[in-house]
């Protein structure tokens, strides 16, 4: 990294932020009421799958058949999305954190570890552009057309565990608007091709992402962990890292972006989580 580049590691203090208390007071009311809605949809949901007989001794006498009840907890799954949705602005900022408060972070591959021989020959493929053609990116030329930002964000894992970790990279809209997606475009299908299982069998990795968090001032495409280049345990040379949304859509080792007008799949939700995934 060049010199200019290891200037933005030096420790700044924090920024400050205001809100006027009439605003406070009115995201306090409209949090509650509609996490509130989406908790009890949740509770609906996970109590349509008890077993009839516990049903009945709680006085709910419907008998749902397996695919009625799967229809009703993915409906409450989705309300929690809307809700989610709802709350979501793009000037909404996660906290930031002192280098101090700085935690461990383990190594969180889903699967194994890749072998790091993929690095020499990573490349970024780009697609669904404006232009109309494929673009090619290797780590060099991100790194120098592009400023580095840094930031201490906490992650959040859906296992429930968090780490606060100091992150520095591409501003993620930084690159859209370098490479502007097609018109019509509202996510971007991240991939890992490099991903692998436990048995450390190929298992390549995708999540959909809205191009609304893809915007988000905090969502960086990290190349660098605590100051040093990412490793492979981290996800190396390039990571998303959205910390509004929960640590399985932070895509390590990324190797394509597809912009689409539709949804894409998502690793996840095709196996029974949330689309989208938001803390």
């Amino acid at each position: 990294m060049n010199n200019k580049a290891l200037g933005f590691f030096g420790e700044r203090p924090l920024p400050k932020f205001e809100l006027a208390p009439h605003v406070l007071r009115r995201r306090t009311r409209r949090d509650v009421l509609l996490s509130g809605a989406g908790a009890v949809a949740a509770l609906a949901g996970a109590g349509s799958l008890l077993p009839h007989d516990t049903l009945t001794r709680l006085g709910v006498r419907r008998n749902m058949n397996s695919s009625a009840k799967q229809w009703l907890l993915n409906r409450a799954l989705r309300i929690d999305d809307d809700v989610a949705e709802t709350l979501y602005s793009p000037r909404r900022t996660v906290p930031t954190y002192a280098k101090s408060q700085i935690t461990p972070l383990k190594n969180n591959y889903n699967g194994a570890t890749p072998d790091p021989g993929y690095i020499p020959g990573w490349r970024l493929t780009l697609e669904g552009l404006a232009s109309g053609v494929s673009v090619l990116l290797d780590i060099r030329s991100l790194m120098t057309r592009f400023s580095i930002h840094e930031q201490i964000t906490r992650l959040v894992c859906v296992e429930g565990w968090s780490t606060i970790a100091w992150w520095a990279g591409l501003r993620f809209d930084d690159l859209l608007r370098a490479y502007p997606p097609m018109s019509q475009a509202k996510w971007v299908l991240v991939e890992s091709s490099v991903n692998l299982d436990t048995s450390g069998n190929p298992d390549p990795y995708y999540v959909s992402l809205d191009l609304a968090t893809a915007r988000h001032p905090q969502t960086l495409l990290a190349t660098h962990f605590n100051g040093q280049s990412l490793n492979v345990e981290h996800g190396a040379p390039l990571r998303l890292l959205a910390p509004v949304k929960l640590g399985l859509k932070n895509v390590k080792a990324i190797t394509r972006l597809t912009y689409v007008a539709q949804e894409p799949r998502d690793y996840w939700a095709e196996r029974g989580y949330s689309h989208y995934d938001g803390i």
